[in-house]
């Protein structure tokens, strides 16, 4: 018998996303090969993957702005980490970068997301009113804040421009530069707008919803963690991270023992 509801009943599977046969590789509905290679940077390549659509150059221009800021902050957890696995696991290259791309948290270059959600689900609150049910609930206010770049963060300050050279600096823009100014009011303290959260509001300009924002910081991101492991094959410091770490820790433990 039939189930009326059609429980068990075959679904099928439809992706738009690409697929390949013997002599033909298609992406996103275009020929990869003929109208993909060698048209299209990796910036565009990362917008059609995510939208179906290849950008407008003022997209792409904006695009990749976004894509290259958080491609490089220096020696963060998430690089020692990268280089550590590499250490331990240089067959598997693809694991040390996948456990640099793990630490991308509300600490360090995941705000993205948050920052977006924020401006994406204010509906219609003012930014005092945001500020304070964000300290209301103790929570740190998404896209605000950095410990070295005060008063100002130079990344956001050049995203903002291009941004709106380019014709996406808005009503979200605007509210997250209002929302800095209602914080700095309400604590006392300097929370500039840092990387992450100018992020999160020029992708809201351009359309993005919240849920991808951190996708572009890991795109980014993961290109710094491979060279990361690159400068590791020419001058290898993971070692020492390791041994230095464990000599420190063994001194400690062997000083905190003697009589």
């Amino acid at each position: 018998m039939t189930d009326p509801q059609g429980a068990g009943a075959r679904t099928p599977i439809r992706s738009d996303m690409g697929f390949s046969t013997p002599d033909r590789v298609v992406v996103q509905g275009r020929d990869l090969p003929g109208e993909i290679i060698g048209h299209l940077d990796l910036g565009a390549m990362a917008f059609l993957e995510i939208t179906g659509r290849i950008p407008t150059k003022a997209e792409a221009r904006v695009f990749n702005a976004l894509l290259v800021t958080l491609v490089e902050h220096g020696m963060t957890p998430q690089a020692m980490a990268a280089r550590l696995v590499y250490l331990g696991a240089p067959e598997a290259l693809q694991a040390a970068v996948a456990a640099g791309l793990c630490g991308m948290g509300s600490m360090f270059g995941g705000g993205a997301e948050a920052a977006a959600r924020m401006l994406q689900e204010a509906n219609g609150r003012d930014a005092p009113e945001i500020v304070e049910s964000y300290i209301a609930a103790r929570r740190p206010i998404p896209g605000l804040g950095h410990p070295v770049h005060k008063p100002v963060d130079p990344r956001t300050a050049r995203l903002f421009d291009i941004a709106a050279e380019h014709g996406f600096s808005g009503p979200h823009v605007a509210l997250l530069r209002r929302i800095a100014e209602a914080a700095e009011q309400r604590t006392g303290r300097t929370l500039p707008i840092n990387a992450t959260g100018a992020i999160g509001a020029v992708m809201t300009e351009m359309g993005f919803d919240w849920r991808l924002c951190r996708g572009v910081a890991v795109i980014g991101r993961a290109v710094g963690l491979v060279g990361h492991i690159a400068e590791e094959l020419r001058a290898p410091i993971a070692r020492t991270l390791w041994e230095q770490t464990e000599g420190e820790v063994t001194q400690h433990a062997l000083e905190a023992e003697a009589p």
